[in-house]
């Protein structure tokens, strides 16, 4: 399917058009780095996204891998998604899947899960790769105490755009009228843009909320360029198309429909409480993994990640 991108429309300066300019912070976790776009100083959300992390680049030697101990959510859904690598996901409703590029892991938290993300022992063996993109939806007000679920969709599974260049795999959501098969609870996109040298790609146009993140190389936006490492967000309406630098690009566009009521988020938990929040921080602390609302992986129930003194003192951010 096209989308017709080379018909570049008349959009405003970036100046204009773009609302915030979001340059995520780096933070080396002993060789592996993460860059978090989202939440912000400068916007806690962009659509129903409200958590974004860029992890890597990043090569590891034998034995070297990724060990994310068992966790908690509530209201909200995790999507993982890679460029390079692997990882193993293993959740409290009994789900062991591996995750490879081009595919979707969905885990909708609800009224509570817990996951952990490990690098497989096979990779392990081997010197290997890692660099991908984590976020968080948050549920609407109707969904947040929903029943957990998990999907998972092959790459092959996701709808593809080609024209002029723009390669746009759309992960989920809908946009240029295809749907992704993943299940959503709101209005929301979240597509994969490759650009060859000079292509074009335009935002979608129906979504209220739009934003675009650059991974790799560099886009221009009405005169002004990015580097990668950015995170645009742009103004409600307004007609936007971006160009890759003459390196090429790689994006993550990404948004939807805003949230009605306000979103709190504490550690691993997002909410339209902060009551809500204080009651699921208590069931982690008191480990009841029998009778309390979490229950451990299967398969991975050796261990957890405890809630510091540090954490504790924390508060909810809105």
């Amino acid at each position: 399917m096209s989308w017709n991108p080379t018909q570049d429309p008349e959009c405003p300066g970036a100046g204009g058009a773009l609302e915030t300019l979001i340059i995520p912070r780096a933070r080396d976790l002993g060789g592996f780095e993460v860059r978090r776009a989202l939440p912000s100083p400068q916007r806690q959300m962009v659509g129903p996204f409200i958590f974004f992390d860029q992890m890597g680049p990043a090569e590891f030697i034998t034995d070297g891998g990724i060990d994310v101990r068992p966790h908690p959510h509530i209201g909200l859904g995790t999507v993982t998604y890679l460029y390079q690598g692997e990882f193993e996901h293993r959740d409290s409703l009994g789900t062991h899947q591996m995750i490879y590029p081009g595919e979707v892991n969905w885990m909708v938290a609800g009224r509570g899960v817990t996951h952990s993300e490990r690098t497989s022992a096979e990779t392990r063996a081997t010197p290997h790769k890692l660099f991908g993109i984590q976020t968080w939806i948050a549920l609407p007000e109707g969904s947040e105490e929903m029943a957990p679920d998990f999907e998972h969709h092959k790459e092959a599974a996701l709808p593809v755009l080609e024209d002029g260049g723009a390669t746009a795999r759309l992960i989920l959501g809908s946009a240029y009228g295809e749907t992704s098969p993943v299940t959503m609870q709101s209005e929301t996109f979240y597509v994969d843009v490759t650009l060859a040298p000079g292509a074009t790609f335009p935002l979608p146009d129906n979504h209220e909320d739009r934003g675009l993140y650059v991974t790799q190389g560099s886009i221009e936006v009405a005169g002004d360029s990015f580097e990668e490492g950015r995170m645009m967000v742009f103004r409600p309406g307004d007609p936007i198309s971006v160009k890759a630098g003459p390196q090429g690009a790689r994006l993550m566009a990404l948004g939807g429909a805003t949230m009605n009521e306000k979103r709190y988020i504490w550690w691993n938990f997002v909410s339209s409480s902060k009551d809500r929040i204080e009651e699921a921080k208590q069931a982690w602390k008191a480990a009841d993994w029998e009778g309390g609302p979490f229950r451990l992986p299967p398969g991975d129930d050796a261990e957890h990640i405890p809630i510091t003194p540090e954490l504790d003192r924390t508060r909810p951010k809105g």
